[in-house]
């Protein structure tokens, strides 16, 4: 499989080429284009339905779309729903770990799994179960807006916004909590982060999903008197 990444960081563009019987998985509604030799299927996870239900604990989908290259090679491309990169990693029997949403697509052959978040995690009001993706192979995460990369030193530590985490190397600790009590929260416009000690490497997204969608949501127009016409539309008919 050779996967080529093209109109990076903005608008990132995944083009696998396929040999024949090779294939790949990819969320649901990430496929844009394929030659006529690629043959879809939709499946659940390499382990079956339990694993498949333990994925979704990490924000991800029950189903995908598996895309095999038959009688011939193939190509397939991919892009996420949201403007953005796209971060390609070549796993050798390791794993990384990913956030809600951020998985797009990888080898068959790799586990896709959820992971108990940690109980100090659970008890700052975290609830983070990350997704662990396992195993040899191609793995491709998305991310909203530009993709940082943050290298630690053994027993060094980072502090990110939990909105714009993206995927870290299993060689990594990490924990979650509020910042501040709730005045400081409030006041701070901040609620809950993620501290990070290596050695390994952690990716973060330049922007917020959450954020971005509240700003969207803050600046539609109210709904006013007329029943939920956002625009106000009625008026005009």
């Amino acid at each position: 499989m050779d996967i080529e990444l093209t109109h990076k960081p903005s608008y990132t563009h995944v083009r696998a080429a396929l040999d024949s019987g090779e294939s790949i998985l990819a969320e649901p509604g990430a496929m844009v284009s394929h030659s006529p030799t690629i043959d879809i299927e939709t499946t659940t996870s390499r382990d079956g339905l339990l694993s498949s239900a333990k994925s979704m604990l990490g924000g991800e989908s029950l189903l995908a779309n598996e895309f095999t290259a038959q009688g011939g090679p193939g190509i397939v491309t991919l892009a996420p729903p949201t403007p953005g990169d796209v971060h390609h990693h070549e796993l050798a029997g390791e794993t990384l770990y990913a956030v809600d949403g951020a998985f797009l697509a990888a080898d068959p052959a790799i586990d896709i799994d959820s992971e108990f978040g940690g109980i100090q995690s659970l008890l700052a009001g975290a609830s983070i179960t990350p997704l662990a993706l396992k195993g040899t192979g191609n793995v491709l995460i998305e991310a909203f807006g530009g993709l940082e990369t943050v290298e630690l030193d053994a027993g060094e530590s980072y502090t990110i916004d939990n909105d714009h985490v993206v995927a870290w190397e299993e060689s990594v600790n990490f924990d979650a909590h509020r910042v501040g009590g709730l005045k400081s929260t409030l006041l701070s416009g901040e609620g809950l982060v993620m501290d990070f000690t290596g050695p390994g490497t952690v990716w973060y997204q330049t922007r917020g999903l959450s954020s971005f969608t509240s700003a969207i949501a803050d600046a539609l127009p109210g709904t006013g008197d007329n029943g939920g016409d956002a625009a106000g539309l009625d008026d005009f008919i």
